[in-house]
């Protein structure tokens, strides 16, 4: 989340809601050694109990009370609508996670997931503080603080050559995970759709401008 406005969420609350966010990075680094097939059972589990009890508070009213006293604060307006039943971000981050497992190289979801998780609490934490200038849907200062995390990240994830091609197609989907961040608000929810276009923008570069390398999907090439 990336606003020039104050929004739903005082400030206080949105860094502590980043701060969990952030826990989320121990899925790529748990990844990073564990097989493909181990994870997408860990992620299906995980995946179908964030589901359940997203609905159960919808549901039932027991349930309800006690995941609003613990977790009400955190909840977006949009998260709290009754009538749609929308899922909460971290239930997103689950599905995202999976999705991302399933469809992509172990490589490049390492990258994907990592930009989501450090470059969108960095979109949200500079953007609602220092937000000044629109740009498109949200904020100039939150999506070049996006876009220069995620180059970051991109020079300290794994790579499979380590070549200057593989460098230029990461900073590419930084690009493009920027602009699908600022985009995304009343849209599709972020924590979905910038790990998906991070990684599909990766991949479509990695056949059209390096078509020799092999991509192993239960590795990550070193």
């Amino acid at each position: 989340m990336n606003r020039i406005d104050n929004g739903t969420i005082h400030y206080r609350d949105e860094l502590v809601r980043k701060l969990i966010h952030l826990c989320s990075l121990s899925i790529p680094v748990i990844y990073y050694f564990i097989p493909r097939s181990t994870a997408i059972t860990i992620l299906l589990v995980l995946t179908v109990l964030a589901i359940l009890l997203d609905l159960a508070r919808y549901l039932s009213p027991a349930v309800g009370s006690i995941f609003y006293k613990v977790f009400g604060f955190l909840l977006r307006k949009h998260e709290l609508d009754y009538r749609k039943k929308n899922l909460n971000g971290a239930t997103y981050v689950f599905i995202s996670a999976l999705l991302s497992i399933i469809i992509f190289p172990k490589v490049i979801f390492i990258t994907a997931f990592a930009v989501l998780i450090i470059s969108d609490s960095m979109a949200a934490i500079i953007g609602r503080k220092y937000g000044k200038h629109k740009l498109l849907s949200k904020s100039l200062e939150g999506t070049l603080a996006f876009f220069i995390s995620a180059i970051i990240v991109v020079l300290l994830t794994p790579k499979i050559e380590g070549s200057l091609t593989e460098y230029f197609i990461g900073f590419i989907a930084a690009a493009v995970g920027a602009i699908v961040e600022n985009i995304s608000f009343g849209l599709a929810d972020d924590n979905l759709t910038i790990p998906l276009s991070v990684g599909l923008t990766m991949w479509l570069l990695f056949s059209l401008l390096m078509p020799d390398v092999r991509i192993i999907l239960s590795n990550v090439p070193v």
